[in-house]
């Protein structure tokens, strides 16, 4: 992943261990009212449990469909990664984006030829980017 990024674990309202990945250098992004509407795709696991992680096999897709999503809006920069959390028998990935549309398109185009994902996808408007900040105001940053 490109960018500039921090991780750390935090705790979900169930107790489990959740990791938290965010991005930093995101303010070319943030600054554009464009960048209005917060996407949710999220993957919903069988997670161990004692922590709620996923299994090595899940964890691996998980890893290939964040290197393709990151892919295909890196060249394409009509979204931006801005957080994964992981744990609890869920990994969320969260972008803003200029339009719904494209980043449907952009999804697909992404992962066309992987095998059929449980892939959930919820989108809102966000111009305050409070989701974001949430995230970081919850991250312990040196």
């Amino acid at each position: 992943m490109k960018g500039e990024w921090w991780t750390c674990p935090t705790v979900s309202e169930s107790g489990k261990t959740v990791i938290v990945t965010g991005r930093e250098d995101i303010n070319k992004f943030r600054d554009n009212p464009r960048f209005n509407v917060r996407v949710e795709v999220s993957w919903e696991y069988d997670g161990n449990a004692t922590h709620g992680m996923p299994d090595v096999e899940t964890s691996m897709m998980m890893e290939t469909v964040t290197d393709r999503l990151t892919e295909v809006f890196d060249k394409d920069p009509v979204a931006v990664l801005t957080g994964i959390y992981t744990g609890d028998g869920r990994r969320d990935w969260i972008f803003y984006t200029l339009s719904t549309n494209i980043f449907g398109r952009k999804l697909n185009e992404a992962l066309t030829d992987l095998p059929v994902l449980p892939l959930s996808i919820y989108c809102e408007n966000d111009s305050e980017w409070n989701e974001y900040q949430e995230m970081k105001d919850n991250s312990y940053i040196e």
